[in-house]
């Protein structure tokens, strides 16, 4: 970092609260990764694994 850079008055995790709140990660082990190349893919697979189960819960 070079040194020009003044953080005597920044407050460490000001916006981390808000971010926290504003944003899901999940991390995704490297294998899974693999498979799921972008959000879009993991969110529509996701979509298809809730939509199964309210079809498998709404038979019984």
């Amino acid at each position: 970092m070079k040194n020009e850079y003044d953080f005597s008055k920044g407050e460490r995790g000001k916006y981390a609260d808000r971010f926290t709140k504003s944003t899901n990660v999940v991390l995704l082990e490297p294998d899974i990764a693999k498979a799921f190349p972008d959000s879009a893919s993991v969110n529509n697979e996701l979509r298809a694994l809730i939509n199964q189960e309210k079809a498998n819960h709404n038979k019984d």
